[in-house]
């Protein structure tokens, strides 16, 4: 198993994780909202990032980048590692510099979603060491919702359909959250929200959450 990087930076790193319909892009800005109006700088961010390797896990999630000669999608050790790669670029084009300046930093997804989503398919143990660079956050927010909720949510909000949102998978990947959910407690601090209550609700929620964190002293 790897161990986690912890970085003694001015700033604080929050992470909202979740299954796709749970809301964590919703919570994202509206944290964001409530932080700098208590007169924070916020930085919102997201994985698959912008950047270049970023880009490239966008386009194979909506199929349009797989295989050569139409060969199906890409294999789930390229997507854990591409991932991974990601991560790294983003740590180092936008969290690092954003926490060395003092800043909060929400970010949509991390490493539990890579050991989510490739671990449901891959051994756990594996995605996590080709993770071992990353940072650990400061707090990472899970916004559980059932996956019939999620499906329901998904189904509202429309857009391309992604590679991991078939129902029998979301299942799948809701179990794994919990393993790893459990494997990274033991090393990082990781709260439980109920993503089912009232948008307004969750988020004071999750607030509670962020102000204890940013309470606390380095």
């Amino acid at each position: 198993m790897s161990a986690a990087r912890k970085v003694a930076l001015p700033g604080r790193f929050i992470v909202l994780e979740g299954l796709d319909g749970a809301g964590t892009t919703t919570q994202t800005e509206r944290l964001a909202s409530a932080l700098r109006a208590d007169g924070l700088s916020v930085v919102t961010t997201r994985e698959p990032s912008d950047g270049p390797v970023g880009t490239m896990l966008r386009q194979a999630l909506t199929g349009r980048l797989g295989l050569p000669q139409g060969r199906g999608p890409l294999a789930q050790e390229t997507l854990a590692l591409l991932f991974a790669a990601d991560r790294t670029d983003h740590l180092h084009a936008r969290v690092l510099p954003a926490l060395e300046q003092g800043k909060v930093v929400l970010c949509d997804r991390y490493v539990l979603s890579s050991l989510a989503y490739q671990g449901a398919s891959l051994p756990m143990a594996w995605v996590d060491t080709v993770n071992a660079h990353a940072v650990s956050p400061d707090l990472t927010l899970f916004v559980g919702v059932d996956p019939k909720v999620a499906a329901k949510r998904r189904a509202v909000r429309g857009g391309p359909a992604e590679l991991f949102e078939a129902d029998e998978a979301q299942r799948r990947i809701a179990k794994q959250y919990l393993k790893a959910i459990t494997l990274r407690a033991k090393r990082e601090r990781i709260v439980h929200i109920d993503g089912e209550l009232s948008v307004e609700a969750v988020t004071d929620a999750c607030l509670k959450e962020v102000r204890r964190v940013l309470a606390r002293k380095r």
